[in-house]
């Protein structure tokens, strides 16, 4: 890995996203230089133990957090979840479910079902070729 990002290589910040793991529990190596493309090709196709033990327990972004919840992120951000959580602490949630979280999913469902209503009444819409 380079200290400075490049055409070639993308920002921590960048890898760490596109990777789904929460830049500040990845080692202080991974955060503090740029990942080049094959480096990050490597990290998916080959993930080194570190990047699985984040995946599987910890702590997760706020985007994994939202997906493992089946919520929004402005879902989160409505019931104040501002911290990462960890896979121990999505599993407690989703055992037994609060009440934000229950009317979090359901909004989510709502709000995912009209997304598609709309989807298909526009591909109605097109014209055909």
């Amino acid at each position: 890995m380079s200290p400075e990002p490049s055409a070639q290589s993308m920002k921590p910040e960048t890898a760490a996203k596109k990777l789904g793991i929460y830049l500040p529990a990845a080692p202080a190596e991974f955060q503090a230089n740029a990942v080049s493309r094959s480096d990050f090709k490597a990290l998916q196709e080959n993930p080194p133990e570190w990047l699985e033990e984040l995946r599987r327990t910890g702590p997760h972004p706020r985007p994994v957090v939202a997906q493992k919840l089946n919520i929004s992120i402005a879902g989160l951000n409505r019931s104040e979840i501002t911290e990462p959580l960890t896979s121990a602490e999505i599993s407690d949630l989703l055992q037994s479910p609060p009440k934000w979280l229950v009317t979090e999913r359901t909004v989510h469902a709502k709000a995912r079902q009209e997304a598609k209503l709309a989807k298909e009444r526009q591909a109605k819409r097109r014209p055909k070729s």
